[in-house]
């Protein structure tokens, strides 16, 4: 099973334990991810702008790179996914924006949002398949109690995500139970951590950051785990107990590939 792959700047930096033990996971299962080459940073934010296109002329041309190579293009990073997954669909919908970027990146071969953009907890889920990783898994999390933390961007907005039920999602969980641990769902696993206005309203950010995690607590919750870096770095700020992970490092440890203490 081959995907195309687009990292994203953060995981080449601050939140290299998001990829590293991703593509180790992957490789395990019998997943081939291969690095888009040449790829550019998304923007971290999608562009609201039908008229900008300007800024959502890197997110096609990884998509372009997929589809030349006939593969799903595959990412890790929830900002990342929510800006290449939306623009792809302003390809598909939107006339204006379509012409404009196939004119901006003339193009041998018109783009017309062929591309599937897939999260790796879909790849995971669709097409490993939470049954058949649970058979892989060699070190099963019994006794630990985990919760998700979707925040966001893998939820909405809704019709253009198609992740998920965003008030009452379960993917997450569905992973974890399949690793052997116990999900547990709290009130706050779908509220904003306060995202970029850590940036210039830090005590708003932390306030909102600061509700997730007590949630948490009170639910009996030991470890979350997230799919986004600027989440994890909101949300592991806290005076709080629960510890903060990428679902990835939880995957690896399920698979032998590092110890809880290595986490």
């Amino acid at each position: 099973m081959k995907y195309s792959y687009y990292p994203g700047c953060t995981l080449k930096t601050k939140a290299k334990d998001l990829e590293e033990h991703a593509l180790a996971a992957a490789e395990l299962l019998g997943i081939s991810l291969e690095e888009i080459e040449n790829w550019q940073c998304c923007g971290g934010v999608y562009p609201q702008s039908d008229g900008e296109v300007a800024h959502k002329l890197s997110s096609v041309r990884s998509l372009v790179s997929a589809r030349d190579k006939g593969e799903k293009l595959l990412t890790l990073c929830s900002a990342c996914h929510n800006v290449i997954k939306r623009v792809n669909n302003d390809i598909k919908t939107k006339d204006n924006v379509r012409k404009k970027a196939n004119l901006y990146l003339e193009l041998e071969k018109e783009y017309t949002g062929e591309t599937e953009v897939v999260h790796y907890l879909e790849m995971l889920k669709n097409d490993v398949t939470f049954e058949v990783l649970k058979e892989k898994v060699s070190n099963p999390l019994k006794g630990r109690k985990i919760g998700a933390y979707y925040g966001c961007l893998l939820l909405r907005p809704q019709k253009e995500m198609a992740f998920d039920n965003p008030e009452n999602p379960s993917v997450m969980e569905d992973f974890i139970s399949a690793l052997g641990a116990e999900a547990i769902k709290y009130p706050y696993r779908t509220e904003c951590c306060g995202g970029y206005l850590s940036v210039n309203n830090k005590a708003l950010a932390e306030n909102m950051s600061d509700k997730i995690m007590r949630s948490a607590e009170l639910a009996g919750i030991e470890e979350i785990i997230t799919a986004c870096p600027l989440c994890k770095y909101n949300l592991e700020n806290k005076s709080s107990k629960v510890k903060v992970t990428y679902f990835t490092e939880l995957l690896a440890e399920s698979l032998k590939i590092i110890s809880e203490e290595e986490k």
